[in-house]
Formats: C-alpha cells, sequence, structure tokens
C-alpha cells in the first residue's frame, strides 16, 4: 500500500510541473520561470511538439494515468492484486522510456537543460523505481483466490 501511495503522491506533483509546462505552451503565465534561459530554449525548439501537439501534454496524460491507476490499486477490494502493480510499472517504464528519448534530446540535439524538464525526469524515476519495489513487495506476489 505504501508503494501505491508514493506513485500517487509523486505523481501529483509531477502532473503540476507537466500542466505548468504545458500551460506556458498554450500561452498562458508568461515566460517561464527557469533562471538559466534554457527553459526556453529547450520550450521553443522544434522538438517541444510531438505528433503536433506540445511534448508537456504527454506529460499531463502520463502522469494523470499513474495517479488515476495508483488511486483506483488504492481500494480495499484491490490492495492485494498484483495486477496494478504491473499496470503502474509498465505505465512508470514508458514514461521514464520517453523522458530518456527527451533527456538525450536536451543534451546533444538542442544543446539546453530546462530544470523543469529536469524535474520531471526525477519523479517519473522516482515512479519507475518505486514501482519496481512494488513488483517485488512479498504482500502482493499473489493474486487472491477468487
Amino acid at each position: 500500500m505504501r508503494h501505491r501511495q508514493a506513485i500517487a503522491l509523486l505523481a501529483l506533483v509531477g502532473l503540476f510541473v507537466a500542466l505548468y509546462l504545458w500551460l506556458h505552451a498554450l500561452g498562458f503565465g508568461g515566460p517561464i520561470k527557469c533562471g538559466t534561459g534554457g527553459c526556453d530554449t529547450v520550450q521553443t525548439s522544434p522538438w517541444a511538439v510531438f505528433v503536433g501537439l506540445p511534448v508537456a501534454f504527454y506529460g499531463v496524460v502520463g502522469y494523470g494515468a499513474i495517479f488515476v491507476v495508483a488511486l483506483v490499486a488504492l481500494r480495499p477490494a484491490a490492495l492485494l492484486e498484483r495486477k496494478w502493480n504491473v499496470v503502474l510499472a509498465g505505465l512508470a517504464t514508458g514514461g521514464v522510456l520517453f523522458t530518456a528519448y527527451l533527456t538525450y534530446l536536451e543534451l546533444f540535439v538542442i544543446h539546453a537543460i530546462c530544470r523543469w524538464c529536469v524535474g520531471s525526469a526525477v519523479i517519473i524515476t522516482a515512479i519507475w523505481i518505486v514501482s519496481l519495489l512494488s513488483l517485488r513487495s512479498p504482500e502482493t506476489r499473489t493474486d487472491p483466490v477468487a
């Protein structure tokens, strides 16, 4: 249960970070608050849009999905079901892989670092680690017999 609570909390924080970046991409809120100037470089690069949508939108959707699944997995009836840990680990793995791609672009293609993006990368990596730990958790190793 603690793993799922931690994942829900981390996903909520990640959702707020991604929402801030998405709202900025949509033109709300004025200049992005970063401190280094790298955020504007990253957010205005050609790679800030993926399949016609701002990259931050995918963060909002991804963190939102992880948050909802973690909350659903916290229901008393779902606490002993391992399938929720597998779903959370799958979502987190997808997020980590997408983040690794974006981090590669920042470092080697755009040559600028966005602090908000780094923060999001740390959050999704933490979610991924906790989700992998939840797969090893003894209280959810077997599903209850129906």
